[in-house]
């Protein structure tokens, strides 16, 4: 069974190494994610990222190190075991799709886990998807076929969630419920890993940012006071997201980083000559 709502898993990477024909991924890799914690994981191409998160749910297998969730070691466990408590979503959502319909491919998961089919009508409507659910998921463009895999994993209510590049190639209606979904999961205290080149949406959904430079982390901070500093992004070769730049140019009060937060701050200031 996976875990019930309201109860994630801590994740755990220590001194993890790997390489990949003898060129190393990630040189004694420490991070401990605490459960319930939105982490993302941030980094150039070729940075580790994607190897850190694969170890998650044994599709790796570190050279030296331990990688644990909630008190499994995962080595000890096979990936079809691991599936009960981590969901993963590829960057690429061609690779996780293969059933006849988007209900039937949403409903795999949980079925083999042997749960009923709510978790899969309550993914499949908040991602919008509702209207498409007998079609074939190949009948559908790119962008829908990302939230379908992403609905999959969803509806088997995974204790650790963890998305590679999640909001790649959707508009915005499509990336709003993602951060919507996400945010939900947090709140039912789900331990949510992400990868992403998207600074906006990393500020929208999450409390803690890891940055990875050739297998090495540069960088461990709270994601308001990384993404609100443009001096200590530039180094990392980022840039603050747009809320968080539009609140610095005007000198918002508290340092928004979010747009409904920067819009808040905005309501609340009194402009010079305004009379307000």
């Amino acid at each position: 069974m996976s875990a019930a709502p309201g109860r994630g898993h801590a994740v755990r990477w220590e001194a993890v190494r790997f390489a990949y024909d003898g060129v190393e991924a990630l040189r004694g890799v420490s991070l401990d994610v605490p459960a319930g914690t939105t982490l993302a994981i941030l980094g150039p191409n070729g940075a580790g990222k994607t190897t850190l998160t694969r170890l998650l749910i044994g599709l790796l297998r570190p050279r030296a190190g331990r990688v644990s969730v909630g008190d499994w070691d995962v080595a000890a466990k096979r990936p079809d075991e691991l599936a009960a408590r981590v969901g993963y979503v590829f960057q690429h959502a061609d690779q996780q799709l293969f059933e006849r319909t988007v209900r039937r491919d949403v409903a795999f998961g949980p079925q083999r886990l042997g749960l009923g089919d709510g978790g899969v009508e309550r993914a499949l409507g908040e991602l919008g998807l509702l209207g498409g659910a007998e079609s074939h998921p190949y009948d559908l463009p790119a962008p829908a076929r990302k939230l379908v895999a992403l609905a999959g994993v969803l509806a088997m209510e995974p204790g650790v969630l963890v998305l590679d590049e999640p909001t790649a190639g959707l508009d915005r209606a499509g990336r709003d419920r993602v951060i919507a979904a996400l945010r939900r999961r947090s709140v039912d205290g789900v331990t949510v890993v992400v990868v992403s080149h998207d600074l906006a949406f990393v500020a929208e959904v999450a409390e803690r940012i890891v940055v990875l430079r050739e297998g090495v982390v540069v960088a461990d901070a709270p994601a308001g006071r990384l993404l609100g500093d443009a001096a200590a992004l530039a180094p990392l070769g980022l840039e603050p997201p747009p809320a968080a730049a539009v609140g610095a140019a005007l000198g918002l009060p508290g340092a928004p980083i979010r747009v409904e937060d920067c819009a808040a701050a905005l309501g609340g200031v009194r402009w010079r000559g305004t009379g307000a």
